[in-house]
C-alpha cells in the first residue's frame, strides 16, 4: 500500500534528518502506515463504545457472548471505536464506523489461537452498554479495563523484516537505524498495541503462517517455500496470486504485554491477529487468525 503524500513528505523528511539517504528508496517503499493505540487512563464504563483494552465490553442485548469450541466464554480483549480511528487510518482499511470486538480462547499453542473479531456497524451498538464478563473465560484472568487513543504511525520494518543491507552502512549501524524507527514509530510508553505495521516475530514470516491458515485451513510448517507452494497449488497453480496473498495478509491487531492491563503472553510476548485485505476492505472479520510471539 502506497504512502499519501503528507507521509512520504514526512518520511523523506526523517531520513534525511537521520542521513539514511542510502535507504530512501528501500524505506519508502516498505515503511506502512500504522494505527498506534495507547493508554489514557481507566475505562470510564459511564461513556459506552469508547475505544478500549481489558476490562469489559460494551455490547448491545441482542449480542451473545462468544464461546469457544467447547462452549467456554472467550476472554474478551479490546474493542475499537472505528469512527475514532477513521481519521488515522492513512490506508482506508478498516470500515468508517461501528465497533471492532476482539475475544480470545486458550493461548496454547501459540498458533491458529481460537479466538473471535466481531463488527457491529453504527446502528447495531445503539443499545450497547458494559456487559461484565462470565465468572469463567478462557484464559482465567481479570484484565483491568483501559481506555485507549489512537494516532497514526509510520511502521518501518522491524528487525525480523529489514534487510540489513539496505538500511546499514559504514557510517550507520542497526542501532541507529532503530532511532530513526522510533521517530518514525512517535513511540510512547503508554504504547500498547498497533495495526498494519510489522508484527514482533524472531524469522519475518508471519503472513505465510496466517495466510495458509485462512486460506487452505493447513497448519504452517516454518517453510515459507512449502507454503507458497500449497497457496499456488490453492490457487490453480498462479504463484503470482499466491505472493500476492502474501503481500495481502495484514497485521489487523497486536496486542503488547502489559503489567497494568494484566495482559502477559507467555514470557511478555505479543498477541498478534491477522486478516486478509480483501476481506478487510469487505468488512469480513469472519476469517481471521490469532498466534502470539513470544522471545
Amino acid at each position: 500500500m502506497e504512502l499519501n503524500e503528507q507521509n512520504k513528505k514526512k518520511l523523506q523528511h526523517i531520513i534525511s534528518e537521520h542521513q539514511f539517504g542510502h535507504a530512501v528508496e528501500y524505506l519508502m517503499e516498505h515503511t506502512r502506515q500504522g494505527i498506534r493505540l495507547s493508554k489514557q487512563g481507566l475505562a470510564d464504563y459511564g461513556k459506552a463504545c469508547t475505544s478500549r483494552i481489558g476490562g469489559d465490553p460494551d455490547l448491545p442485548p441482542h449480542v451473545e457472548w462468544p464461546q469457544d469450541s467447547e462452549g467456554k466464554a472467550m476472554t474478551f480483549l479490546a474493542q475499537l471505536q472505528l469512527g475514532d480511528l477513521a481519521q488515522y487510518d492513512d490506508s482506508s482499511l478498516l470500515p468508517v464506523s461501528g465497533m471492532l470486538y476482539f475475544f480470545i480462547g486458550v493461548d496454547e499453542p501459540a498458533y491458529n489461537i481460537e479466538h473471535r473479531v466481531l463488527f457491529l456497524q453504527e446502528d447495531q451498538i445503539v443499545e450497547a452498554r458494559r456487559r461484565p464478563s462470565p465468572e469463567l473465560t478462557t484464559l482465567e484472568e481479570e484484565y483491568t479495563g483501559y481506555h485507549i487513543e489512537a494516532r497514526a504511525s509510520l511502521e518501518p520494518p522491524n528487525y525480523a523484516y529489514v534487510d540489513d543491507e539496505q538500511v546499514e552502512d559504514d557510517e550507520h549501524d542497526f542501532e541507529a537505524y532503530e532511532e530513526l524507527c522510533f521517530q518514525l514509530y512517535g513511540m510512547d510508553s503508554d504504547d500498547l498495541a498497533v495495526m498494519f505495521g510489522y508484527p514482533a516475530t524472531q524469522h519475518g514470516d508471519c503472513e505465510y503462517e496466517a495466510a495458509l491458515m485462512m486460506l487452505t485451513g493447513k497448519e504452517y510448517t516454518y517453510s515459507p517455500e512449502e507454503a507458497i507452494q500449497q497457496i499456488t497449488a490453492h490457487f490453480g497453480g498462479s504463484s503470482e496470486r499466491a505472493e500476492q496473498e502474501i503481500r495481502d495478509t495484514l497485521l489487523l491487531l497486536a496486542i503488547d504485554s502489559d503489567d497494568e492491563v494484566g495482559f502477559c503472553w507467555w514470557d511478555a510476548g505479543e498477541l498478534q491477529f491477522y486478516i486478509r485485505k480483501e476481506d478487510l476492505l469487505a468488512g469480513n472479520f469472519a476469517h481471521t487468525y490469532c498466534s502470539l510471539y513470544s522471545s
